[in-house]
């Protein structure tokens, strides 16, 4: 499965579609404004919310949290002791890990489950300026966590490059 993400309209308090590879709107990411924490909600075509998007609060590094139905599903943060700025590690409530690296700015990095490709997130087969896509490598993986999962990882990368 291919998503499209319109690139120049990420941003906190605005809101963003992300397209099927067939043009057809599939999410919708609504930036909330005016919080005390970075705040985003993933809602489906008919505007139910599927997961929600938080900054932790006092935590020692930028980390982001993803919930699902009010209950945690994942935690997003840049890996630790890691020589790459570019690496992010999501922690899922249940244990598993995934990894996150390579060119996050450029958008252009995988998501991967013990070494297994689940998703490929670049712009190089878009023709389109200021777009990347979200490509969705295993059928049994979950689009709407892998989705959450690229927004926060982008949305921390840009606040540490803001940091710089």
């Amino acid at each position: 499965m291919r998503f499209l993400v319109r690139d120049r309209l990420l941003g906190i308090g605005e809101d963003y579609w992300i397209e099927d590879d067939h043009g057809r709107r599939a999410f919708l990411v609504d930036g909330k404004a005016l919080r005390l924490r970075d705040t985003f909600e993933l809602k489906d075509t008919q505007g139910r919310v599927l997961i929600d998007i938080r900054q932790k609060m006092f935590a020692l590094r930028d980390t982001m949290v993803i919930e699902r139905d009010g209950q945690p599903l994942a935690t997003v943060r840049r890996k630790r002791l890691s020589l790459l700025r570019n690496h992010y590690r999501v922690s899922l409530v249940d244990g598993t890990e995934l990894d996150v690296s390579g060119k996050i700015l450029d958008r252009e990095f995988a998501v991967e489950y013990d070494g297994e490709l689940l998703a490929v997130i670049s712009r190089r087969w878009l023709h389109i300026r200021e777009t990347y896509g979200v490509d969705v490598v295993r059928d049994d993986a979950d689009p709407a966590l892998l989705i959450a999962v690229t927004v926060c990882v982008i949305h921390l990368a840009e606040r540490e490059r803001e940091g710089d």
